[in-house]
């Protein structure tokens, strides 16, 4: 059967897909996304994995794909970073059996993705200036058609347009993408509720949407409904109990869900950071549900959602980040304050050896300091241990259960290295140095180290012993290579896989 390419891919592999749960690391799992798929969902990818971990370990791949194969998870893509084609080509033919679809990843605009040199810094290696206009963004696109991509994301933002920045997605680059290839568009930005779905569908003529942000605050939203939080925190908690995931997917999906309750009930939301098992997270689920049936029962009547919500807390619904325009959040007129070129994701269905990806978009790049002028978030984290606003979130946890842990640099307890590798080295090792070293350089002297428990003169002089009295000859002395070298290797190895 001839390989499917743009429209006919579409229409026929993804089954004319225009509902999409959009690629998110930790979250994007395989419960998620059957729960998002019984509401209303018609396609949904894998969160982002590293194309050069999938390639060497087989462990990485069981645990992120071979081990979910699920016949109700499809049709599915399997997005990939990584910037170096050969490895990208045998990851995809990896993973090609368990989905519909390869998607590489030419849209994250997260730090790690720049030390990393994948995701949107890909983009650096096209000679990008730091601004750009509608016109780079389409002979971008036009470049990937023609490396053989067949179908595109375009998120709408720059790289730069993150978290608090994150702004208003210009669905203007999203509409000039879709008219200039003829391959199919997804669009990604802006979506809240099943209208924006359908305006954003209208506004660009792409053939689907996809939804990150909305979908995790509600799984609901392609099917235009906004139901009860502990209706769908409740199916997806059973949805784990048959397909199993990390704990802390669990309690992020359930500190979204839960987003606007947690606000209120604050000693719930530390209960719930606090709990170390499933049973734990079901049992926090079930205490914020009786709260607010309860606050539901004492409800007056004409009562009206606080805190400027659209619906009442227990309800889902999207949240909007500070800043964002609540009024016009939808309308593609609003343009970012610094137009860049939009995120874009490439997608290769069932690659086999086809890979186009032009090998000069994949020198490597030294670059991996913070962008200019602007301080990143590790620096700020260790600009004042005092100050805890200026920590990560799991920092600030940490401080909450201890509050004495100090995040300073300068007063983390100082190593000394081992003399060979640079590692710390163990504080009794007669030579200084770190396990495996002593290891090899005792193995290598015939000596011990009690330090690292490294015996090896000792059971030398043993296996000797007990060899030359089973013939009656007298234990030659440890020093002496000239008879005793008959049988010392064997004794050495002997001795070395008793010790390691």
């Amino acid at each position: 059967m001839p390989k499917l390419r743009g429209e006919a891919f579409w229409r026929e592999t993804l089954r004319s897909a225009h509902y999409v749960v959009a690629p998110m690391v930790d979250q994007s799992e395989l419960a998620w996304r059957l729960l998002s798929r019984r509401h209303g969902a018609q396609l949904c990818y894998t969160p982002m994995l590293h194309a050069q971990v999938f390639l060497r370990d087989a462990n990485y791949r069981r645990e992120n794909l071979y081990g979910e194969a699920c016949p109700e998870d499809r049709p599915l893509i399997v997005q990939f970073c990584a910037n170096d084609p050969e490895v990208f080509v045998q990851a995809a033919l990896l993973a090609q059996d368990y989905c519909d679809a390869i998607d590489l990843n030419l849209g994250c605009p997260q730090m790690i993705a720049k030390r990393g040199h994948y995701g949107a810094f890909l983009q650096e290696e096209w000679d990008l200036l730091q601004r750009m206009n509608i016109d780079k963004t389409v002979k971008y696109a036009q470049m990937l058609e023609k490396a053989g991509c067949q179908l595109l994301t375009v998120h709408g933002r720059t790289k730069e347009q993150k978290g608090p920045l994150a702004g208003v997605a210009s669905w203007e680059h999203i509409q000039a993408v879709r008219k200039a290839v003829n391959i199919p568009v997804f669009a990604n930005g802006n979506i809240q509720c099943l209208s924006d779905v359908e305006e954003c569908i209208r506004k660009t003529g792409v053939h689907g949407v996809m939804s990150a942000e909305g979908n995790l605050h509600n799984p609901a939203l392609f099917e235009g409904r906004n139901p009860l939080v502990w209706e769908m925190a409740e199916e997806y908690l059973e949805i784990v109990r048959k397909y199993p995931c990390p704990l802390s997917y669990v309690r992020a999906h359930l500190f979204k869900l839960w987003h606007h309750t947690l606000q209120v009930y604050q000693q719930l939301r530390e209960e719930l950071a606090k709990v170390k098992t499933l049973e734990g997270i079901v049992d926090v689920n079930r205490e914020l549900k009786l709260r607010c049936q309860e606050e539901i029962a004492n409800q007056k009547e004409g009562e009206k959602p606080k805190e400027g919500l659209p619906f009442f807390h227990w309800i889902c619904q999207p949240y909007i980040r500070p800043g964002k325009n609540e009024e016009s959040h939808c309308s593609s007129e609003q343009e970012p304050d610094v137009y860049g070129i939009c995120y874009l994701t490439l997608l290769y269905c069932f690659l086999k050896h086809e890979c186009c990806w032009p090998k000069e978009r994949c020198r490597e790049n030294g670059d991996s300091g913070t962008e200019k002028g602007v301080r990143g978030k590790r620096a700020l984290e260790e600009e004042e241990d005092g100050n805890s606003e200026l920590l990560s979130k799991n920092k600030q946890k940490k401080k909450l259960r201890n509050p004495n842990k100090s995040f300073d640099p300068s007063l983390k307890p100082k190593y000394a290295k081992c003399d060979q590798c640079g590692n710390p080295k163990g504080n009794k090792c007669v030579f200084n140095m770190c396990r495996g070293c002593c290891k090899k350089r005792a193995f290598k002297e015939v000596a011990d180290c009690p330090g690292h428990g490294l015996l090896f003169k000792t059971k030398y002089e043993k296996s000797l012993s007990w060899q030359h009295s089973q013939r009656g000859i007298q234990t030659p002395d440890i020093n002496q290579r000239g008879d005793a070298q008959v049988g010392e290797t064997a004794v050495l190895k002997e001795a070395a896989d008793s010790t390691g």
